[in-house]
């Protein structure tokens, strides 16, 4: 299956039906009087979010979704039939956004959750809603209300806990390999990664989950490589797993070239906990891995952990401090939920 994280798409709600002119015929029944029905009410649009689904290419051959028109009322004083809710099923993590790509209009982050997006026109007047004392056999009956349409945008960004960042073969994609069941492929090229994975990552008794988007490159904010299109996934992330390559000459300036991007790109990303792995220290010795580990320490303030995706050195080190993080992101946005609860009426 193809990876596609962002489809435009065009919506429309259903119209309503129109009103019936219909006057009461029988026999014995000399002014029977107005008996036509009202409209039935338009479709409305309605996304659920499911879990069977991981990417939006489903959108890339269908981008049109109408919702059915109500039914014309009858005689008998009888209403159209409503139009059927049309049900658009999207993967957790989706956003809705404005044409212009301005505004998020719904963001849908949990499984089962549904939100009506259009609502369907309403259903015109049949005449007898038109009858009244001065008018006993009204001839008028009313259309139904168009439904509302509009183009927008479909974006997807994964729901992860922790995000995996690097320059081209850094090493994320073995690391996603090393600690779970994911499988993503793995070269000595540059932009082996072309799309982002997902793989599931057990601690003791927890589990969380990591991101592995493609790698950036210097420029990647105005489009250089794969460009930055792919930081959008890890902006749900608790925490940031930031590896450098310690087989490169120069690890302090491929750590400022990432955390560059990610203050051009902005989305809150360069303030993020991140955590600093010096990868590939199989292929170190010691004293240079000692003097590598000490470069980035003093180029990010911050204490630099060492690893190996392929021997497994350090790396459950790693996955401890991820975890420690991402226990207290929960634990955060677990206090924030239970406070907004407090103060709804």
């Amino acid at each position: 299956m193809k990876f596609l994280d962002e489809a435009k798409v065009f919506l429309k709600s259903g119209d309503g039906g129109n009103g019936c002119v219909s006057f009461r015929r029988e026999k014995f029944v000399e002014f029977g009087g107005p008996n036509g029905g009202d409209g039935g009410r338009g479709g409305d649009v309605v996304f659920e979010v499911v879990d069977s689904l991981n990417t939006l290419i489903d959108f890339r051959y269908h981008q049109h979704f109408k919702a059915k028109r109500g039914e014309g009322g009858k005689g008998k004083n009888m209403t159209g039939a409503a139009g059927k809710t049309l049900v658009i099923k999207v993967p957790v993590g989706t956003q809705v956004l404005s044409e212009d790509k301005e505004a998020v209009l719904a963001d849908l982050t949990e499984v089962g959750q549904r939100i009506v997006f259009l609502k369907g026109g309403d259903g015109g007047f049949g005449n007898t809603r038109f009858k009244s004392s001065t008018n006993q056999a009204p001839r008028r009956a009313d259309p139904g209300w168009p439904g509302e349409e509009m183009w927008v945008w479909l974006r997807l960004k994964l729901i992860a806990d922790a995000g995996l960042l690097g320059l081209p073969n850094a090493g994320k994609s073995t690391f996603l390999a090393a600690v779970s069941r994911a499988r993503p492929k793995i070269g000595d090229y540059p932009f082996t990664t072309l799309h982002p994975n997902l793989g599931v990552v057990s601690y003791g008794e927890n589990e969380f989950i990591v991101a592995d988007i493609p790698g950036l490159i210097e420029g990647a904010h105005e489009g250089s490589g794969l460009g930055d299109r792919f930081l959008g996934h890890i902006e749900r992330c608790g925490a940031l797993l930031h590896l450098i390559d310690g087989t490169q000459d120069d690890v302090v300036g491929a750590y400022r070239t990432i955390r560059g991007e990610l203050a051009a790109y902005g989305g809150g990303l360069a303030e993020k906990t991140e955590v600093i792995g010096l990868n590939k220290i199989d292929a170190l010795d010691a004293e240079a891995r000692k003097a590598k580990q000490a470069a980035l320490a003093a180029a990010s303030g911050a204490e630099v952990l060492c690893l190996s995706g392929v021997s497994g050195e350090g790396v459950e080190a790693v996955v401890a401090r991820l975890w420690r993080h991402i226990a207290a992101e929960r634990q955060r946005r677990k206090e924030a939920e239970a406070a907004e609860e407090s103060f709804r009426p």
